[in-house]
């Protein structure tokens, strides 16, 4: 496979971090069970209302509110498309994921107004527009670790070229990945915790770096906004730790000791990487040119 035919990570490696367990993930991830940094208004804020707020953000950014077809490119466990049908008003919400797990999650409270497809972004041909695209937490597993540069830009610029197919001219994007952060001191035992997060809890996956996120958008779309919040994703991480770790029991009956140590281990970490300011958190929405 040449660079110009990445087209993400494999759904193997998708598999075996997002279909691990379903029960797993809702023991820790709240009740709105999304996998993604929330976005926090205050020290009294609750998890659930963080993460909404996250995605009535977007959806207010794409200008979702009433449209026909929303496309969520990496739906997770459906959040996202139940939002935008019971908040916003969309028509039909459309949501790919490379994970049968997840798939199976979002079958069991189905909608009428929603759509869960298996498919990689790559091979999905729509028989009509998008209104909006929305990708929350995907783009990081668009390129691996070992891509040259230039092969990483190829890469996002085809999920940007795919995009701009789908919308009409002004038909906006909205993207949250994480970033490589501007905190380029790292020691070896960060350095350990990055390999082992991307080995053991990621694999095929790599952190853009913010400036490589928009060049791979240039002459396709406008940059309409852009916010970077590394902090509201290290009290995410944390708030995730703490609910795992009260919930250790049941997660050790579910995935086993070791699988439960890992996420244990990486979501420590990743606070830490945070607030190191190591990584970052990128939100960004587009407008189709």
């Amino acid at each position: 496979m040449t660079s110009q035919d990445y087209a993400g990570a494999s759904p193997a490696a998708i598999e075996s971090h997002y279909d691990l367990s379903n029960d797993f993930y809702a023991l820790w991830l709240g009740e709105s069970t999304v996998y993604s940094c929330a976005l926090w208004a205050g020290p009294d804020d609750d998890l659930d209302t963080a993460q909404f707020r996250k995605l009535d953000y977007f959806a207010e950014g794409v200008r979702a509110a009433g449209t026909r077809r929303v496309l969520d490119v990496g739906c997770g466990w459906g959040a996202l498309t139940r939002r935008l049908v019971t908040a916003h008003d969309v028509g039909r919400a459309v949501g790919l994921t490379l994970s049968p797990g997840q798939a199976e999650w979002i079958g069991r409270r189905p909608d009428p107004r929603t759509e869960v497809r298996v498919e990689n972004w790559a091979d999905h041909h729509p028989d009509e527009p998008y209104d909006a695209v929305i990708s929350i937490g995907a783009f990081e597993h668009f390129a691996h670790y070992g891509m040259t540069p230039d092969a990483r830009l190829a890469a996002y610029r085809e999920f940007f070229t795919r995009c701009r197919e789908w919308l009409p001219a002004g038909g906006r994007l909205g993207v949250q990945t994480n970033i490589k952060g501007n905190n380029l001191r790292l020691d070896r035992a960060t350095v350990r915790e990055m390999l082992f997060i991307v080995d053991a809890i990621f694999p095929e996956s790599v952190l853009p770096a913010l400036d490589e996120v928009i060049a791979a958008a240039t002459g396709l779309f406008d940059v309409v906004s852009v916010r970077n919040d590394p902090d509201d994703y290290a009290r995410t991480c944390a708030e995730w730790l703490r609910r795992l770790t009260a919930n250790r029991d049941r997660a050790v009956k579910l995935v086993g000791e070791e699988r439960t140590a890992d996420y244990e281990r990486y979501l420590s970490a990743t606070v830490k990487h945070f607030q190191r300011r190591h990584q970052g958190l990128a939100r960004l929405v587009f407008a189709a040119v």
